[in-house]
């Protein structure tokens, strides 16, 4: 079989985790032991070459348990949703929580911004709610397995904003 690997098919500490589903400090560590085939450090960067599935290739320890690392695709959608009682918490006491929940399987992140790198649809079901979050959600955002979902947090936005005011 023919190597097809070029240099688009490797990725960074960041990207590699999220295949995975681990954190960037397991992975960090799991590169530090040399457990991911063909990973080399450029200058300060770790460079994660990726197997023709699309993921890195973690070689299994010696001892302990079997790794839980994610060994194939994503099978569950995304679900994002906007948390109407944090925007109104925040109205209220003049803060800035994240109101977006970006659920992936068991993992559920709270973020200000959310980028969508591929496709993506808005559902309202006012009469079947979503029970995977609490209380139900009537909307929501779905995204494919596939889809890559950059979040993104910001600090005390007003802050930023009076001091742009202030400063024209």
């Amino acid at each position: 079989m023919k190597n097809t690997n070029t240099e688009t098919d490797k990725v960074g500490t960041t990207e590699a985790a999220f295949l995975l589903n681990i954190s960037t400090a397991r992975l960090r560590l799991l590169l530090r032991q040399g457990r991911l085939k063909g990973a080399k450090k450029v200058k300060r960067f770790w460079v994660i070459p990726l197997n023709s599935r699309g993921m890195p290739e973690i070689t299994p320890g010696r001892r302990g348990p079997q790794g839980t690392w994610n060994k194939g695709f994503r099978t569950g959608n995304t679900f994002i949703h906007v948390l109407r009682r944090e925007i109104d918490y925040n109205r209220d006491h003049s803060t800035s929580l994240p109101a977006i929940s970006v659920k992936q399987g068991d993992r559920n992140d709270r973020c200000h911004e959310v980028e969508i790198l591929g496709n993506c649809k808005i559902v309202y079901r006012p009469h079947k709610p979503n029970r995977s979050q609490a209380g139900g959600a009537r909307l929501w955002i779905e995204v494919e397995p596939e889809v890559e979902i950059i979040r993104k947090f910001f600090r005390d936005m007003e802050l930023d904003e009076n001091q742009a005011q202030g400063s024209s």
